[in-house]
């Protein structure tokens, strides 16, 4: 593979431009990423009403005006305000909102600071893969299933889903990426992806007839399902445990502050990929720290 040893070259001989060269890589990513974190959901809700009213209201008059085309692409990033085009230089990571002050050049309307720091945290993450890694088939994937995890995060935490449409392409890919045991056999990534899901499937119900209550969504099963098939069945004790904690640190939190005052639901998806980062990245050393504690 003549680019892998351009790339090895590069790594091996000027490490510092190396980690710079991810980290822009990195921002780049972050950027499309808050186009998917928008626009997914707005994409879901679109082809559901449109599949809602040619099912129950097919004469609808809603149903004869052709849309606007809506995906990851189409049309082009503006102000929601003013409908002020974002400009290729208006587009760069971090440094256009530096720039513009938070602020669009079209109307003045505050751009959100979430945008920048999406795109830092995703560069952040892309650099600690690279730390984590070398450059191989490994980073490559490891990067792959810390974008796909930032992505769903922000969706659950903004409209509490997990879309079918990024979690089971995301258990496929770890399936395909462990066919030739990239971070684990094929055969624990596959045993890993059924474990996943079942075993969260299982508190679910367990949960639901004690209770009478939905403790998580079926989205989560299939979060952790992709964990399974990324990092094998080994790793769903420390997943679970890790996202669990996490979750219950949360919970109690904000009893604490609204002294449990009216209960809201907590999207359960940005712990379950936290988890999912920390197996992948130190799994072996999770699992034996864990090990050695129950045997200590």
């Amino acid at each position: 593979m003549p680019a892998m040893d351009e790339i090895l070259l590069f790594y091996n001989n000027w490490p510092v431009l190396y980690y710079v060269y991810v980290f822009i890589i990195g921002l780049m990513i972050g950027s499309f990423l808050n186009v998917v974190i928008y626009r997914v959901p707005v994409m879901m809700e679109r082809d559901f009403k449109r599949d809602y009213l040619e099912y129950f209201h097919p004469d609808s008059e809603e149903l004869k005006d052709k849309p606007e085309t809506f995906n990851l692409l189409v049309p082009r990033s503006r102000c929601p305000k003013c409908g002020h085009r974002i400009t290729a230089i208006e587009n760069v990571p971090v440094l256009s909102w530096l720039f513009l002050r938070g602020k669009c050049s079209g109307c003045g309307q505050p751009i959100s600071f979430r945008y920048p720091a999406i795109e830092i945290l995703c560069a952040l993450l892309t650099l600690a893969c690279a730390f984590v890694f070398p450059p191989s088939l490994r980073l490559l994937g490891a990067m792959i299933f810390c974008w796909f995890l930032i992505s769903l995060s922000f969706i659950d935490f903004d409209k509490m889903i997990l879309p079918d449409e990024m979690t089971i392409p995301l258990i496929w890919l770890g399936l395909i990426f462990n066919y030739n045991d990239t971070f684990c056999s094929f055969r624990d990534a596959f045993l890993g992806a059924l474990a996943g899901y079942l075993v969260l499937w299982s508190f679910y119900w367990i949960f639901k007839l004690l209770t009478g209550k939905d403790g998580m969504g079926y989205g989560d099963f299939k979060l952790m399902s992709a964990v399974g098939a990324w990092c094998g069945w080994q790793m769903l004790p420390a997943a679970i445990f890790l996202s669990a904690i996490a979750g219950a640190v949360i919970g109690i939190t904000y009893l604490m502050i609204t002294h449990g005052g009216k209960s809201k639901p907590i999207p359960f998806g940005p712990y379950i990929a936290v988890a999912g980062l920390a197996v992948m990245w130190f799994g072996s050393g999770i699992n034996n720290w864990y090990l050695s504690t129950l045997q200590g």
